[in-house]
């Protein structure tokens, strides 16, 4: 028995990735059971071609998709393609290619240009290969920087998500040499303000708590091993406090995780790349989901790469893909409670007079 209207499942946008990897593999698996049709409508952004491709090599029977040209034809209970390019595409699994690369970088514009006109609501991306979706002439170093630029801001903040811990990363995908010259109070205190509007708005929290990690070795030990953290990071974390944002530290980053004092945060900034994915790997490798904040849209994706050295062979793990749909869900709904909680009552009401009128 149905109980008045029922709202629209909400549209996941869905990118293949490169197709010589894992992505076609992990989307086909994660939909074996019918649990997310329950929950929101798939449209894949691809080809057919390459999915029945895939399919066969992994032998999978249940695997079922339909045909769309756009969104709005998508049908509930039931997987949608579309297809982003018209041309067949030779794939040769578990190699880098140019060609593979167009076809990811074909992928993310159909989807990016459907969620700009607002047709679909989040977006999940299987993952690409960097070298050869540039060489594509994709001029980002990933899809964190593409989605940044395509939506117009730079509070862009890259955030791992798992049961156990959610992490961010102060500079992203840059060499380790250029990490110091690049990590500015500025910088710091931008991550800190998008990771802290993130764990409110997108994660349901009232007041979260923000644990900083250091940049070297003992977090400088009073300077004598670096000063970044008397220069740079604990003025930010000062001036965090300032806008009323509860970041503490910074920790040295051994002890920090050594004490297990991860678990005693809502959230924790790292400063590089690694300092934060390695110990996020460690503990949230099989579901972990890497989440792009700050953007005006979801997005997210599986905490791994293309994994070409498995890619073909039906051994790759689809878990990270799964959590990243219900990740991607997840936000989408806190987000809309979070615009209803704070919406204006009074504004809302007229509207509803007006509605009525």
């Amino acid at each position: 028995m149905s109980h008045g209207h029922k709202k629209n499942l909400p549209k996941v946008a869905i990118t293949v990735g490169d197709l010589n990897g894992i992505g076609p593999e992990i989307i086909i698996k994660s939909f074996k059971e019918d649990r997310f049709l329950n929950l929101c409508t798939p449209i894949i952004y691809g080809s057919a071609q390459t999915m029945i491709y895939h399919k066969k090599l992994l032998q999978n029977k249940y695997f079922n998709f339909q045909l769309i040209k756009s969104p709005d034809e998508a049908r509930p209970r039931k997987i949608n393609l579309i297809n982003a390019w018209d041309d067949e595409v030779k794939i040769q699994i578990g190699e880098s290619q140019v060609n593979t690369g167009k076809t990811a970088y074909k992928a993310l514009q159909a989807a990016v240009a459907d969620l700009k006109a607002g047709e679909v609501d989040v977006l999940v991306t299987a993952p690409i290969h960097k070298k050869s979706i540039q060489q594509a002439g994709m001029e980002f170093p990933g899809h964190t920087e593409f989605l940044a630029n395509a939506f117009e801001t730079d509070q862009q903040l890259m955030l791992l998500v798992g049961e156990r811990m959610k992490i961010a990363v102060a500079t992203g995908h840059i060499p380790l040499e250029k990490v110091a010259q690049e990590l500015t109070k500025k910088k710091v205190l931008k991550a800190l303000k998008a990771l802290n509007k993130s764990m409110i708005e997108d994660f349901g929290l009232v007041r979260p708590q923000i644990a900083v990690l250091g940049l070297n070795p003992h977090a400088g030990e009073n300077g004598s091993m670096g000063s970044e953290e008397d220069d740079v990071i604990t003025p930010a974390i000062e001036e965090a406090g300032r806008h009323g944002i509860t970041a503490l530290g910074p920790y040295p980053a051994d002890g920090f995780f050594g004490t297990r004092m991860h678990t005693r945060f809502d959230a924790i900034l790292a400063m590089y790349h690694d300092q934060g994915l390695v110990p996020f790997k460690l503990l949230e490798f099989e579901n972990g989901v890497n989440y792009t904040a700050g953007l005006p849209i979801v997005r997210t994706s599986p905490d791994h790469g293309t994994a070409f050295s498995i890619a073909g062979k039906n051994e790759a793990n689809e878990q990270s893909f799964v959590e990243a749909v219900y990740l991607a869900l997840k936000i989408q709904a806190n987000r809309e409670n979070y615009a209803e909680m704070t919406a204006n009552p009074l504004e809302t009401r007229m509207e509803k007079q007006k509605e009525r009128e």
